[in-house]
């Protein structure tokens, strides 16, 4: 085996590192093994987290019983659902780069051997599985786990509900006592937002990748089979370390194809799109939004999940999980079967004693879908040159043309909607919360849930070089590339433009002419951000398109 780890430990020259390891409780037999770094996102800021800590624990016993020596440490994580809303959004996709960057620092600088990485709110599921990539020492990735659904008037409840429910109250079509029934009840455990949402499809994607175990990513957060799992993927960790099995051999090209075809068989979070092109950029694996079209058109949808369906995560649990999914677009032959995967097997080894059994209504069959293609859309056109997203799963319209309302930030946009001064037939445009122009490039559930409990959810659409939550459902187009910040076409609307959506022909256009345009062009100017130091300002700085993932990796020459 090739450890790291004896460049730090071995020889009388480091007799001083070794004293370091011995004061917490390690000996010769324990810094005699391979080292392996179990990180976790841990803390007390959000309830995908906070019993991370734990899980740790699991994970260490199997690092351990393998023959290993656990060392565990953790990295930041931002809790998207109590960031959304107002300033701290911005700290959000940061975050991302930042449990990369964070992870990468310790496992450098402390010669870890291999790792195990444990997370479970949005951005640190792509952030740690980043980090493998970028280390490329063998590694296992593991998911926290989803909530519970809570139950509220009779029905399964989620963190989508009290948020749409802030809408209601101020349309006036709920009081406040509902309001705070609905608080209270939504969010009964700890784990991550229960729908499929960022954190449950970035956990199926890592079935897909093979970076995590085979029925990894459904069992709840607080539950005996988590648990185990934690056991599991630490246990692992020697397999891998013995036949050194490392991400770049997993993560390729096809292993890319088989998770975005799962991102769009689940319904899944638009942000699955933003992560995956940066995962991709950290193993140097060319991908692009054609790949993601062009497997999307092929790719049915099967899973009737929130938020544009009915079910959660805990459901999906109950009917067999990911694997499921995987094993009926592997039959239908919709999956690369060849891929590596971190048990050392291949996915179609992995998956043959899976039994597809009647799985409706949670998940369809290849036969019987539930739409012939995927939810995840790419647009292109005069507004989005270099591309946009929408999740048109539970959308029944194909097309929408409305007259612009335009604001240049989602605090302008939530005034508007909360003052009720949006109309059916509007177009909302917020710009310059882009990668750069935010910087951070902000989720919009806040403003997309308000409009969808004052019901115009399905009578206006809504554009912007930001981002938008898992939960987030409705017209509602997301990562407009080029941004407001550098210039792009969004920059140069203004109210009472006419916008034209086409989900057939995969079109968003600003409907003026080009001289319009061009004389536009020339007299815009950038907006001065007021960001000038710390972490936001190096972000704005490296930040690249939401097209390339919206990435920090320094362009060197």
């Amino acid at each position: 085996m090739e450890l790291v780890s004896r460049t730090v430990v071995n020889g009388p020259a480091r007799a001083p590192h070794r004293a370091m390891y011995k004061a917490m409780g390690l000996n010769d037999d324990d810094l005699s093994k391979p080292i392996v770094g179990v990180s976790s996102t841990c803390n007390e800021a959000t309830p995908c987290n906070i019993h991370l800590g734990d899980l740790a624990q699991h994970s260490k016993a199997g690092v351990k019983d393998s023959g290993c020596t656990p060392r565990e440490f953790t990295a930041v994580s931002v809790s998207d659902g109590i960031a959304m809303g107002h300033e701290g959004m911005k700290s959000s996709l940061v975050s991302r780069e930042v449990i990369a960057d964070s992870i990468e620092i310790m496992m450098r600088a402390h010669g870890y051997d291999a790792l195990v990485g444990i997370s479970g709110c949005d951005k640190s599921l792509p952030g740690t599985i980043m980090a493998m990539a970028r280390l490329n020492v063998p590694s296992i990735f593991v998911y926290g786990g989803t909530i519970l659904p809570g139950t509220w008037n009779g029905k399964q409840v989620t963190i989508q509900d009290v948020y749409e429910a802030v809408g209601s109250f101020e349309a006036g079509k709920i009081n406040f006592e509902d309001l705070k029934e609905l608080e209270n009840a939504a969010c009964p455990s700890a784990g991550s937002c229960g729908g499929m949402y960022t954190a449950n499809t970035m956990a199926c994607i890592s079935e897909a990748l093979g970076i995590a175990l085979p029925g990894s990513a459904s069992p709840p957060a607080l539950s005996e089979k988590r648990n185990q799992i934690c056991y599991d993927t630490g246990k692992q960790i020697f397999h891998l370390l013995e036949n050194n099995l490392r991400p770049k051999e997993i993560l390729t090209f096809e292993a890319f194809e088989n998770a975005i075809a799962i991102a769009n068989a689940i319904g899944g979070s638009t942000n699955a799109i933003l992560h995956l092109l940066a995962i991709s950029k950290e193993v140097g694996v060319h991908l692009d939004l054609k790949d993601f079209e062009r497997i999307r058109k092929k790719t049915p949808h099967l899973a009737d999940t929130r938020p544009g369906g009915m079910y959660v995560m805990v459901d999906l649990d109950k009917v067999g999980g990911t694997p499921i999914i995987l094993k009926s677009l592997l039959k239908n032959g919709l999956l690369n079967p060849d891929t590596m995967t971190v048990t050392g097997n291949t996915m179609k080894q992995n998956l043959e004693k899976i039994i597809l059994r009647d799985s409706e209504p949670v998940v369809y069959s290849c036969e019987k879908p539930l739409h012939n293609e995927g939810t995840l859309k790419i647009l292109k056109g005069t507004l989005a040159p270099e591309g946009a997203v929408i999740k048109i799963a539970g959308l029944e319209r194909t097309k929408f043309e409305g007259i612009a309302k335009v604001f240049n930030s989602e605090e302008d946009a939530f005034d508007a909607i909360s003052k009720q001064k949006i109309k059916k037939g509007d177009v909302i445009v917020i710009r310059y919360e882009g990668p750069k122009g935010g910087p951070g490039m902000r989720e919009m559930l806040a403003v997309t849930a308000a409009l969808v409990g004052q019901g115009l959810g399905t009578e206006v659409a809504m554009v912007t070089d930001g981002r938008f939550s898992g939960a987030t459902r409705g017209f509602m187009i997301g990562h407009v590339s080029p941004e407001a910040m550098v210039g792009g076409p969004i920059s140069l609307i203004i109210k009472g433009d006419k916008i034209s959506i086409d989900l057939n022909k995969g079109n968003i256009d600003l409907n003026i002419s080009p001289v319009e345009f061009k004389k536009r062009r020339k007299m815009w100017k950038p907006i001065k951000s007021r960001y000038r130091t710390g972490v936001l300002a190096k972000y704005m700085l490296l930040a690249r398109s939401a097209s390339e993932g919206a990435v920090t990796i320094p362009q060197l020459k």
